[in-house]
């Protein structure tokens, strides 16, 4: 059984009478009547991130996929509570020197406070994250419309290639493996168009589990299908170079997640609006398809051809 279908079968109907908690099928618990944005997600070694052989970077990774939530529904995160499990090796001086470095670096690039947490003792690493903001409305899944262009923010690839890097599944030079690596722990969230997102966006969520999954989810209560143009994806030049030296096919690194750009659907009246923001801002902005009527197929497309959807499903815990 998936998440999903975990969450739907036993913990859904327990939130029935909980508005703010959105059925358990968003980002984000939202509390209109206080303005109050929750968030909480858990990372665990071997699955989120490889062994915790860097600290201070995993907890850049955490931090930054945690606000990540908040971000893409329009609010600026403020406060964050974090809860920590290890053993003494885990968490030696020199390693927890690491961890509270970068947690500060991350706290004043993004002006947050810390604000409580707990401790326990386990023999893997883990780390969940509560983090809250707080905001008169949130940018909704499940509220596309007909005709809405999809667009992505930044590049889309970089993290799961500094993932295989990592699980030494390839070999490229040291400059490249830098940025990969980097990619993968310090995602460059497109943190300055929180406050903006509200202008145009008509629904939106974080790319986590993979670009075509989340797709699938930011709509998956609405009677509405996708199309996305895999040629439109935007990529680093680094993605670009490397791919074009070991002649590896794009379609290949698009959909595997752990990117952390914002997901949104918008009218195609608001595309120069949205290219005059993205100017202002410079936060790379690109339209990747457009949504239909229900009654069509969800589409992916490659130089024009539907691709097997199957092919794409991208990541999803498994009970």
């Amino acid at each position: 059984m998936n998440e999903f279908k975990l969450i739907n079968k036993y913990f859904k109907k327990l939130s029935k009478n909980n508005p703010g908690a959105k059925k358990l099928n968003d980002d984000v618990f939202f509390d209109k009547k206080n303005k109050l944005v929750v968030s909480i997600d858990t990372y665990n070694e071997d699955i989120h991130f490889p062994k915790f052989k860097f600290p201070n970077l995993v907890l850049k990774k955490v931090m930054r996929s945690s606000i990540s939530d908040l971000i893409c529904k329009g609010v600026l995160p403020k406060f964050f509570f974090i809860s920590a499990s290890g053993n003494k090796k885990n968490f030696s001086k020199k390693n927890l020197k690491l961890i509270s470095q970068a947690v500060k670096k991350e706290q004043n690039k993004y002006n947050l406070k810390l604000s409580g947490g707990d401790t326990t003792n386990s023999n893997k690493v883990s780390f969940s994250l509560t983090t809250i903001g707080f905001s008169k409305k949130i940018i909704e899944r499940n509220k596309a419309k007909l005709n809405d262009d999809i667009y992505v923010t930044g590049n889309i690839g970089d993290s799961f290639l500094g993932l295989k890097i990592l699980k030494n599944q390839l070999k490229i030079s040291n400059k490249l493996k830098k940025y990969f690596i980097n990619q993968y722990y310090s995602p460059n969230l497109p943190f300055k168009i929180h406050n903006k997102l509200h202008k145009f966006a008509n629904t939106s969520m974080d790319i986590s589990d993979g670009l075509i999954s989340d797709m699938t989810k930011l709509i998956n209560k609405q009677k509405l299908s996708f199309e996305i143009d895999f040629d439109k994806i935007p990529i680093s030049n680094n993605l670009n170079k490397y791919l074009k030296n070991f002649k590896k096919k794009k379609i290949n690194y698009l959909v595997h997640g752990d990117d952390y750009q914002i997901l949104f659907t918008a009218s195609y009246k608001k595309r120069n609006l949205i290219k005059s923001i993205a100017k202002k801002m410079n936060q790379k902005i690109t339209i990747i398809g457009k949504i239909n009527k229900g009654s069509k197929k969800n589409l992916v497309k490659l130089s024009n051809k539907p691709q097997n959807l199957t092919n794409f499903k991208g990541y999803s815990h498994k009970f």
